[in-house]
């Protein structure tokens, strides 16, 4: 397959800084759409792999799966999106069609193993994927979201990752009006499960260790905030909440917030990937059948789902915005939480 080089930011090495790097892009087979990437936001799973964390990093690599841009060009047999369209591409460009999974419009859970935005396998031309921090990127069509053209772009960006990951579980736990949701840890995700929960018409509490969340929790829309090394607080909370999301992306306890749950209620891990330290205590999950989970971001139709609805409440991420130059320091500072909430990249500044 031919293809057309570009200009990007990434990393050669685990222990490397990113730097200015020129990367191959497809040229458009007829199912897909070229998009000129305007935003792209940064998350800590772009850190993770340029650092290899998680093991199994193909170098160069080139981070980047909350991306914003406008259509460049389209495959003549492209329906969905036209030149000029505002459209947007989250973690996934591809996967099987064909496994239970996917039939169900569930790609993330994707039998065969769903392919990554970056450092997925590139049946097209060899070797992996690239992200976003780069000038284009060439998507199937099936894997490019509409987004509202009302919207703020780059406070966008980080629902495609970020928005989703909290949005998903809100929908598969049925949150509506009058549900009370709790958000465990403020940052990336939990100010958008805050967010997306009261939009949905739930009351919302954070649960945090620091006094210095409460204002912070309320200005986003929190009912209330949890100081989670209160005793007083936690057993006040005992039975109150359907659904917990845990945001938190380290080791840690969740066993004070399952007696948080109602009966039947859900404690739902999102941010944390790992065994976790201490183990779970069973007796008040039998006792109560409360149940802990995980999720991982969504599905097409479903980010969609959540786009749409974003646009219909004003819903967007709170996002400092960067120049690429800038990424290397901006990691640093995220390893610090030292960001409210989300950096995004304005990628005008890679034509620099």
């Amino acid at each position: 397959m031919t293809s057309y080089a570009v200009k990007a930011f990434g990393t050669k090495a685990s222990d490397a800084d990113l730097e200015q790097l020129t990367i191959q892009r497809r040229n458009p087979t007829p199912k897909d759409v070229e998009i000129e990437i305007l935003f792209c936001g940064v998350c800590h799973s772009d850190l993770h792999t340029a650092r290899n964390d998680w093991g199994g990093t193909k170098y160069p690599a080139v981070p980047g799966h909350e991306i914003v841009g406008r259509v460049k060009s389209v495959g003549s047999a492209v329906s969905k999106h036209q030149v000029g369209d505002l459209v947007g591409v989250g973690c996934i460009v591809d996967s099987c069609h064909t496994c239970a999974s996917c039939q169900q419009d569930l790609e993330q859970y994707c039998l065969n193993g769903f392919v990554g935005t970056y450092n997925g396998k590139d049946a097209h031309l060899g070797g992996q994927t690239y992200g976003g921090y780069a000038e284009t990127v060439v998507v199937d069509e099936s894997y490019v979201l509409r987004v509202p053209k009302h919207l703020d772009l780059a406070a966008v960006s980080p629902l495609l990752c970020a928005g989703i990951t909290t949005w998903s579980p809100l929908r598969h736990w049925n949150v509506k009006e009058g549900s009370k949701v709790a958000v465990i840890g403020l940052g990336g995700l939990g100010h958008m499960a805050i967010k997306l929960a009261k939009g949905l018409g739930a009351s919302v509490t954070l649960f945090s260790r620091s006094e210095n969340k409460i204002q912070d929790a309320k200005d986003l829309g929190a009912d209330e905030v949890i100081i989670s090394t209160n005793a007083e607080e936690m057993k006040g909370a005992a039975g109150k909440f359907d659904l917990i999301i845990d945001t938190v992306p380290y080791a840690h306890d969740v066993n004070p917030y399952i007696a948080t749950l109602t009966i039947n209620g859900t404690l739902v891990l999102v941010g944390y990937l790992g065994p976790l330290d201490p183990m779970l205590h069973t007796v008040p999950m039998i006792m109560g059948r409360r149940s802990v989970a995980g999720s991982v971001i969504g599905g097409i139709a479903e980010t969609q789902e959540m786009l749409d609805f974003c646009g219909e409440h004003n819903i967007v991420s709170e996002i400092e915005l960067i120049n690429m130059q800038d990424i290397n320091g901006s990691y640093e500072r995220m390893l610090k939480s030292d960001v409210k909430y989300r950096f995004v990249i304005d990628m005008a500044s890679l034509k620099n």
